[in-house]
């Protein structure tokens, strides 16, 4: 996707450096950030320099092949290195996909073939977002309103997106749509990050609390609801940010089509069903504490809770299966049902 007229991919790999959307600066400031050592690309996934879903998993795939050019042939210390890696966001399954298919090219064919493929993934992971919203615009008439959740677009994965894919190639197509972005607290993806997306490609939108989706449904104003995912278990029970699962419930209570657009990367097939999926918990500081720009433009970071009251963080929700109309893969549009799942697979 193009800012200020440039085409920037989210993540990609200089030499053995990982460069990186600075998006915790979005959307007051746009700033590539670099990270020259896989520890540097770690601390990155940690505090969500980068995140969603694709995007994760490639940066994870530069930084395995990071520690392989950084301790070349010593496999005690590699394994150590990918264990750092997969600590750092335990429910993203594309991370996890992404270190395991370099370290497996790396040991058939050394550093340079698990350099070569983590560049692979990178690649893959932006064609099928293309796919994706290839196969997701069929979805959209003209002059559908559609409601998203957190942010699933081009900087959640290489490039194109996934939630968001679809209603780029449909605006792309000629047909008008009308998106509400969630806010989604406490990190305010849809809110920074959707919003953002959605003005740099003049998609009409509007940003909405978190709470007001219900509402919205129950006025007849949401046509359609697509969301991303972060981990899609066997049965199709489907991880994303909190907050999607009473979005999903909502929608069956008001006919809304409740779709998940995510690439075949995002399944994890041995996890049966959503209940063997790790959530993650995060800071409570995050849910206490904002940022963002006083009057002045200068970056403020201030309490919005009560004093001494604390906070949990979930950062993730499963969906059952039961409430997903159906997932949008590179593959086509499939049912949330094992068997269906599987024949992606096959």
């Amino acid at each position: 996707m193009k800012v200020n007229g440039k085409h920037y991919r989210t993540v990609w790999l200089e030499g053995s450096t990982v460069h990186l959307i600075e998006q915790n600066l979005l959307p007051f400031d746009f700033k590539i950030h670099q990270a020259p050592k896989s520890a540097d690309t770690c601390q990155a996934i940690k505090t969500m320099i980068v995140r969603g879903a694709g995007a994760i998993g490639a940066a994870a795939g530069f930084a395995m092949a990071q520690v392989l050019l950084e301790v070349p042939g010593d496999w005690p210390a590699i394994d150590r290195g990918k264990q750092a890696i997969e600590a750092t966001r335990p429910t993203a399954q594309n991370l996890f996909f992404a270190v395991n298919r370099v370290y497996q090219a790396a040991k058939k064919g050394g550093e340079a073939a698990g350099v070569a493929e983590a560049q692979k993934i990178a690649d893959e992971d932006a064609e099928n977002c293309r796919l994706i919203g290839e196969h997701g615009s069929q979805l959209i008439k003209d002059g559908m309103t559609i409601e998203t959740h957190c942010n699933a677009g081009w900087l959640a994965f290489v490039d194109h997106g996934s939630a968001l894919s679809p209603i780029y190639a449909a605006q792309h197509a000629g047909k008008k749509v009308f998106v509400y972005a969630d806010e989604t607290r406490p990190r305010g993806q849809g809110a920074r990050l959707t919003a953002w997306e959605l003005q740099g490609e003049k998609v009409p939108h509007a940003i909405v609390p978190d709470n007001a989706g219900a509402y919205l449904m129950s006025l007849g104003k949401i046509d359609l609801m697509i969301v991303g995912a972060d981990r899609i278990a066997g049965n199709g029970d489907t991880a994303n940010k909190i907050g999607t699962l009473e979005k999903a419930i909502c929608a069956k209570e008001y006919g809304v089509p409740f779709y998940i657009a995510a690439p075949t990367s995002t399944f994890d097939l041995k996890c049966q069903s959503g209940r063997d999926i790790p959530i993650e918990e995060r800071s409570q500081d995050e849910v206490l504490y904002q940022t963002g720009p006083d009057d002045q433009g200068v970056q403020r970071r201030v309490l919005v809770c009560s004093p001494g009251s604390k906070a949990v963080n979930p950062a993730f929700d499963v969906t059952p299966a039961k409430f997903i109309t159906g997932i949008i893969t590179e593959k086509g549009i499939v049912k949330p049902d094992a068997s269906e799942i599987g024949r992606l697979f096959s």
